[in-house]
This record gives structure tokens, sequence and C-alpha cells, in this order.
């Protein structure tokens, strides 16, 4: 059976998104490992200093800088502070998903071909790209979580300090 025009283009389309995925998945694999340094940085400047200092405490560094006192205002802060993080967590495995998917189409092809070294290299790329994504979104959900309950603190630590 052959495939219709509309089958082919759509194929033809979905092999496009190959290279840019991929290129997305390691600039987030990247990202993450960065945002572990930054987390693990701040981590020992929490440890080493007291909120008042503001090193290690990005809201509170934040909200000096730039004259913050409204708790809303504040909130806004913090949500922008973990929206880099936030996004990577949400996108990395989406990406992976994607970059399994596309080779699966060539890996099929050549299974039906009996081509059975280019369905091993088309699982390879699948499967890599996968194992990269999760990484990458489980680092950086990691650094969200710890990072979340660090901002609300340091908003509390904040609000205590205009009531008093």
């Amino acid at each position: 059976m052959t495939p219709n025009p509309l089958e082919t283009m759509m194929y033809d389309i979905g092999q496009l998104f190959l290279l840019p995925v991929l290129a997305l998945i390691a600039i987030l694999f990247l990202y993450a490992f960065w945002a572990l340094g930054e987390f693990c940085i701040q981590a020992y400047l929490r440890y080493r200093h007291q909120p008042a200092s503001g090193r290690g405490y990005a809201l509170i560094a934040h909200a000096r800088k730039h004259r913050l006192h409204d708790p809303e205002a504040l909130d806004v802060a913090a949500h922008k502070l973990l929206e880099k993080a936030r996004i990577a967590t949400r996108v990395a495995p989406m990406l992976g998903l994607v970059a399994t998917m596309i080779p699966m189409g060539p890996a099929l092809r050549s299974l039906s071909d009996g081509n059975l070294g280019n369905v091993g290299m088309s699982l390879t790329i699948a499967f890599s790209a996968v194992i990269l994504a999760l990484i990458a979104a489980s680092i950086t959900f990691l650094v969200v979580g710890v990072r979340r309950r660090w901002l609300a603190e340091e908003m509390v630590w904040l609000n205590q300090q205009v009531l008093a």
C-alpha cells in the first residue's frame, strides 16, 4: 500500500523536527546542570549567611534591589525567579517523547525493508534523547522543588520584617 500525499507530507514534516528537538534537549540538559550548579552555590551561601545579608537569598536580594514590599509583588517576583527552571521541568519530558517518536517512523520503515542496522540506529537516537530529557527534567524538578520552599521561607521572613 502506497501512502497518499498527505501522509507523505506529514511524515516529511515530522522528520524535519528531529534535529531542532535534539538540539533543544541538549540545551535543556546543559541548562539543568547549570541550574544544579547555581542551586549548590545558593545552598552553600544560605548555609553560611543569615537572611538579613541577602547572600544566597534570591527573593530578599531582589526585593531590596527593586524596593518591593507588597506581598503580591513578592509573589510575582518569586514566580519569575522560578520560571526558567519550571519551564525546563515541564518541557524536557515532552521534547523527550517527541524525540522518541520521530525516529520510530524510519525505524519501522527500515524494519519492513529488513535493514536492521538502520532500525538499531533510529532506536538508539530515540532512547538516548528521552534519557537525556528525563535526566534534565529530574534535575530541574529537584531544583524547583527546593527553591520553591526557599522562596516561601524568604517571603515569610520579608513579611515579618515589614510587620516588625
